[in-house]
């Protein structure tokens, strides 16, 4: 299960949304998040369905890689539609289960959570795998380099939300390593109820805790190595200019933003 986590990872190509600015893409995902929590139905997931499709296509990236996504969160999935089926109210009952009742608009709300969850993670997934960490770590600082004017550190967040974001497959394939080292030594990570379960990845936090911090000072070293010290003064080896297939990127998301508000307000 921990190697299907695609969060963090970059899958090199040379596609449209590859050569799409890191910035452009920093927005479309913003907007197309502002898509999903616009959609009041789930009928109308077909809209950034559709826009799923098209980005999924265009990058080259196979289905596989976005079920990967999906299935690390089949339990937080699972929780959600059933919290929501049982426990949302609604005046057309279906099932009575005692004190639990399924409703039509209990269901409608589970299934309609539980896609947000879905399109969400699938969605994102798409920027990370598309773009690397130094493309992605330069679009937020130039994002938010209209804040330096209020001495924000826009390179130092930017920077420490890129090596963050980079750590996650690499403390997963960790994770890997020192669960593979423990089942050859007897430990049992697969059987019993989740709460043994729970309790056996305990021993894992140690050596984990460890690695990662000897990780984290091997990085500092190598930074300080080659005289890092901040964004002040830096210099880029390629700087980013926006193209025209930018701002054709730009309106298909807009346009699927202003579809899915008028979906939700004008339409039953």
């Amino acid at each position: 299960m921990l190697r299907d986590i695609t969060l963090g990872q970059y899958m090199p190509g040379n596609s449209a949304v590859h050569r799409l600015d890191p910035r452009m893409k920093i927005i479309l995902t913003i907007l197309y998040i502002a898509v999903i929590f616009c959609v009041k139905s789930p009928v109308w997931y077909v809209i950034p369905l559709g826009y799923v499709v098209l980005a999924v296509r265009v990058a080259g990236l196979q289905t596989r890689h976005m079920l990967k996504a999906i299935k690390p969160l089949r339990f937080l999935l699972i929780l959600t539609f059933l919290l929501n089926l049982f426990f949302s109210t609604g005046t057309t009952v279906w099932l009575q289960l005692g004190i639990l009742k399924i409703t039509r608009e209990g269901f409608l709300t589970a299934l309609h959570f539980s896609m947000r969850l879905v399109f969400l993670v699938v969605g994102t997934s798409v920027l990370t795998l598309t773009t690397s960490p130094v493309a992605l770590s330069d679009g937020i600082e130039m994002l938010l380099k209209p804040l330096k004017v209020i001495h924000f550190p826009a390179h130092e967040l930017a920077m420490m939300m890129t090596i963050a974001l980079r750590f996650i497959p690499t403390l997963i394939e960790e994770t890997d390593k020192i669960m593979k080292a423990q089942m050859a030594r007897g430990a049992d990570f697969e059987s019993g109820n989740l709460l043994s379960r729970a309790k056996a990845m305990i021993p894992l936090l140690v050596p984990l805790f460890v690695s990662a911090f000897r990780r984290a000072g091997e990085l500092a070293m190598a930074m300080e190595a080659r005289c890092y010290h901040g964004g002040e003064g830096r210099t880029r080896l390629r700087v980013l200019r926006s193209t025209k297939l930018d701002g054709y990127a730009l309106l298909i998301p807009a346009a699927t933003l202003l579809l899915t508000i008028g979906a939700g307000y004008l339409l039953p």
